[in-house]
């Protein structure tokens, strides 16, 4: 007697994901590196505008890789859906590595400038392509254990990635950080290659956005943006907050035609996904950088001990992220991410009101701990569910739209907040500011509805469970 097709099914995604394991250590080593390298660079880079003498360029490092990621993000979304994501993340790689020994080679700070342009290109790219990777090969059913595996590459960095470059700039030289990453990004590539190669082309998509050309050039025109939304803040008010201002409309603006219609609405479906996205991301990115230099002015911590609400945060972002993954179809997407963005809601407005009132230090770690649980809950889940919404051919495409409005909600709150804090020199105005975007997110996130074809999948691998 045949077996029922849900147990047949749950079958073949456990046989799948037993062979793709060497991948999916391959794509979380890669999703390591680049995110080892974004936050490491911080802890190196006043030793390397020293060195090299480029004080003057010292923001433009970190804000030039950011917005060259976005245009790295649309033209490899885009290239994935037409041929398949085996020659992209070939490219992404290597643009990636190339930046690397470009900017750890550098004679000057104008060169290590231009590699870290060319290794955000490269970083940015690599991220969509593997969510397309996830998408075309990895059953639904196991998707979220792979992205709370990236979720964990994000996070375990922030813990370990700033002293382990401290000791490598202290005993080898600051170049080998961004040397070494190199040489390991090309064998690790090596190991996910063979499986993405046999990833054939999906079928064209034709409800595309825009035409490849135009998304690429909407997406250096949101790349523009991005570096006036960072730069702005360094410009003296008033022309601080026009700079910011026009920097905002003109990044709003070229997003439009990079996103589903109805995102900037929060439309219900895949647009309050990614729009969803951009809230949640600037709400969190958007506070975190002022806790440590809270609990530094306000509560005396030394700055070695202040980073313990990020600490709190990436444990707790982690373990959510884990115990999503382990839940699976048990716990629907939708669900998690209204889940999620509610913690994160709660999690800022507390932080904001603890700044007001001047409450123990505690509350403020605490709440960032729950902040950060929040995110692990959301932010796996909002990328499975936007692979579960793209039909064959706009995986891509829609994965780049996530992540592109993943870095401009960032990017646009950090302007918005580091303009707040420089007009009012106080943090709670500054974390009101984050709060107001965490409150819309989790609003938002009641417009998503879980996909009728996720539904029938989640039922069925329920059932097999049971």
């Amino acid at each position: 007697m045949p077996q029922p097709q849900p147990s047949t099914d749950l079958a073949q995604a456990r046989a799948a994901w037993r062979a793709l394991r060497p991948t999916t250590w391959g794509m979380f080593a890669l999703t390591f590196m680049a995110a080892f390298e974004s936050l490491a660079v911080t802890t190196v880079m006043p030793t390397v505008a020293e060195r090299l003498d480029g004080t003057q360029l010292y923001a433009f490092a970190f804000a030039g890789p950011v917005a060259a990621g976005v245009v790295g993000m649309v033209a490899a979304g885009r290239w994935a859906d037409r041929a398949g994501p085996g020659r992209p993340l070939v490219v992404a790689a290597a643009t990636f590595a190339a930046g690397l020994v470009v900017a750890g080679l550098a004679p000057t700070m104008a060169v290590l400038v231009a590699g870290r342009l060319v290794q955000g290109l490269g970083g940015g790219a690599l991220s969509v392509v593997l969510y397309v990777v996830v998408g075309r090969l990895y059953p639904a059913v196991v998707q979220p254990r792979v992205f709370a595996g990236f979720s964990a590459a994000w996070v375990l960095p922030s813990m370990v990635g700033p002293p382990l470059a401290g000791l490598v700039a202290q005993h080898a030289g600051w170049r080998w950080v961004f040397l070494g990453v190199a040489l390991l990004t090309v064998p690790v590539a090596a190991v996910v290659l063979p499986a993405v190669l046999r990833i054939g082309p999906p079928p064209e998509a034709s409800d595309a956005p825009a035409a490849a050309g135009d998304r690429l050039a909407w997406a250096v025109l949101a790349a523009g943006g991005v570096l006036g939304l960072n730069l702005a803040a360094q410009a003296r008010v008033p022309w601080s907050l026009v700079l910011a201002a026009a920097a905002a409309a003109v990044s709003l603006a070229a997003l439009r035609p990079l996103v589903p219609r109805g995102t900037l609405r929060l439309a219900t479906g895949l647009p309050a996904v990614i729009g969803t996205r951009g809230l949640v991301a600037g709400a969190f990115f958007g506070a975190e950088v002022y806790l440590p230099f809270l609990l530094i002015e306000r509560y005396g911590f030394a700055p070695t001990t202040a980073g313990v609400t990020l600490t709190a945060a990436a444990i707790a972002w982690a373990s959510a992220s884990w115990v999503q993954g382990r839940l699976g179809d048990r716990l629907p997407h939708a669900r998690a991410i209204r889940v999620g963005t509610a913690l994160v809601a709660v999690a800022v407005t507390g932080t904001a009101v603890g700044a007001w009132l001047h409450l123990p230090a505690a509350v403020v770690i605490v709440a960032w701990a729950v902040c950060g649980a929040g995110m692990g809950l959301t932010y796996a889940r909002q990328t499975v569910l936007v692979l579960a919404f793209s039909a064959p051919g706009t995986q891509g495409t829609n994965s780049s739209a996530l992540t592109t409005t993943d870095s401009l909600g960032a990017a646009l709150s950090l302007a918005v907040t580091g303009l707040v804090f420089n007009i009012s020199h106080a943090f709670a105005p500054t974390l009101a500011v984050t709060a107001v975007l965490a409150v819309a997110a989790a609003l938002a996130a009641t417009r998503i509805r879980q996909p009728a074809g996720s539904r029938q999948a989640d039922a069925a691998a329920t059932a097999a469970r049971s």
